[in-house]
């Protein structure tokens, strides 16, 4: 695919194929909040159309809400980014630095006459809405300041409206839901500047995306609203109208709008309960986006395949068994250095820092990817490997430790401290020999073991799990666990 855009262009009677732009999309996400699934999925879909076209992805941070952006929520914008791993070409731009060039904007339409001083009362502006509404007519401003001409002081506040054409229509073709209208009688003169001096934002955005030369803005549906009035403020200044690709919302397992009862909506909330990035980003393309029946993507797959025209028009439905089904997906079919990186972070999280003392991470993923759902839970399996043992599981205990389970435990210990060769072959072929010797099954070995040399009867092989505990350890935790149940 090009990085430019072919439209047909007429030149008097004939037709030719022309070169018009290179595609350029943009994420402006406002910092009141972390970013919530939604937000990551425009982000993704912004990016791959960016990709699939070989054009630009802009970051964009619409910090003009003062009281509610946080830094906090900026940082967490900026980490959820970069952990599922969408890189962008230019930025983040914020629009709190670009005051200056929005008040120069305003002055140009104020000149040319596209725009004026309101200096409306809030107290006539509520009664004006409080008679239109009892009326049965849409609360909008009625334009009693577009022609003012009488004096007001200096220090009398007022608001920057934008005039707004009277007559007419704005039309636009979405991307995703197609040919829509809206009457210019129905829109008012909206605010582009507070009386506190600050813009708007339906009046930065569009000079954002002018200046930074967005060519596709993909949002979500709750903004389909804005857009007319936005088209013609682009017209206004004479600016590029942008192609324009609302999403439909994200519904709830439940089939409600998602919102925080769900559970996670967080983007870092989702690696905090243990799920892979990859999995997280697979499962939100297919959030209202398909090729024929394929459920598993990878990251080139998504780029070559996406285009805006396989988006759907329907609300989008989250499942988190899919989600928890693409997680298990990735946690054995991605290289283990790979998932291990993931899972020294959820070591961190619960405390173990110095690694040195148990195995490589790599071979935590390789033992245990097949035996837990998400690395959060793998993380808390295989503390044992890094930490000493200071409890063992109750449950575990009732049903393993039994009459004659610490003589089992000492056949053991007596017969691994003899093996010349540390490996699970040759440990697994030893304990089968006690287990012979003591005419009991396997079980009634492996797991007096397990919950020796781990504090638990769930793990993997016991000979895998010894390998991990490594020799020394899985001798002297042997020793403890006969102190301690013979006591």
């Amino acid at each position: 695919m090009s990085a430019t855009v072919l439209v047909v262009v007429k030149y008097g009677k004939f037709f030719k194929w022309e070169i018009i732009m290179t595609v350029k999309t943009r994420f402006a996400p406002s910092p009141t909040g972390f970013l919530h699934v939604g937000g990551a999925r425009t982000a993704l879909f912004s990016w791959l159309y960016a990709r699939h076209c070989n054009g630009q992805f802009v970051l964009r941070i619409e910090d003009t809400d003062r009281e509610r952006s946080t830094q906090e929520a900026i940082d967490a914008i900026i980490e959820s980014m970069k952990w599922i791993d969408l890189k962008w070409d230019e930025g983040p731009y914020y629009q709190t630095k670009r005051f200056d060039r929005y008040h120069e904007v305003i002055e140009q339409l104020l000149k040319e006459g596209k725009a004026y001083k309101c200096y409306c009362s809030k107290e006539r502006l509520e009664k004006m809405r409080e008679e239109q509404m009892k009326n049965g007519l849409k609360p909008r401003y009625d334009g009693h300041c577009r022609d003012d001409h009488s004096e007001h002081a200096p220090d009398e506040p007022y608001v920057i409206r934008f005039r707004n054409p009277d007559d007419g229509v704005v039309a636009f073709d979405d991307m995703v839901k197609g040919h829509i209208e809206f009457k210019n009688s129905e829109l008012d003169d909206f605010i582009i500047q507070r009386s506190d001096g600050t813009p708007t934002y339906n009046f930065c955005v569009v000079v954002d995306d002018w200046d930074m030369g967005i060519t596709h803005v993909i949002r979500g549906d709750d903004h389909v609203n804005n857009t007319p009035r936005q088209i013609n403020l682009y017209k206004a200044l004479g600016a590029p109208v942008p192609v324009f690709c609302h999403l439909a919302m994200i519904l709830g397992d439940d089939g409600t709008k998602l919102s925080k009862r769900h559970g996670a909506v967080s983007v870092m909330q989702y690696r905090e309960d243990g799920y892979l990035p990859e999995a997280l980003v697979n499962y939100l393309v297919r959030l209202g986006w398909s090729h024929g029946d394929q459920e598993i993507f990878s990251r080139e797959e998504m780029i070559s395949l996406f285009t805006l025209d396989a988006i759907t028009k329907s609300a989008s439905g989250f499942n988190t068994k899919k989600l928890d089904w693409l997680n298990a997906h990735y946690m054995k079919t991605l290289p283990a250095s790979e998932v291990a990186k993931e899972l020294v972070w959820h070591l961190n999280r619960i405390g173990i820092t110095d690694l040195s003392k148990g195995p490589a991470p790599e071979e935590i993923v390789r033992n245990y990817c097949e035996r837990t759902h998400t690395l959060k839970e793998m993380a808390q399996k295989a503390a044992c490997y890094y930490q000493e043992i200071t409890e063992y599981d109750p449950a575990g205990v009732k049903k393993w430790i039994k009459e004659g389970s610490v003589d089992v435990l000492k056949d053991a210990l007596a017969s691994l401290q003899a093996l010349p060769s540390w490996d699970a072959q040759s440990i697994d072929k030893v304990l089968e020999d006690v287990a012979a010797k003591r005419e009991i099954g396997m079980g009634k070995v492996g797991q007096p073991l397990r919950i020796a040399v781990t504090g638990s009867a769930m793990s993997p092989g016991i000979g895998d799990t010894m390998m991990l505990v490594g020799r020394e350890r899985t001798l002297k935790r042997i020793e403890n666990a006969i102190a301690h149940f013979s006591a």
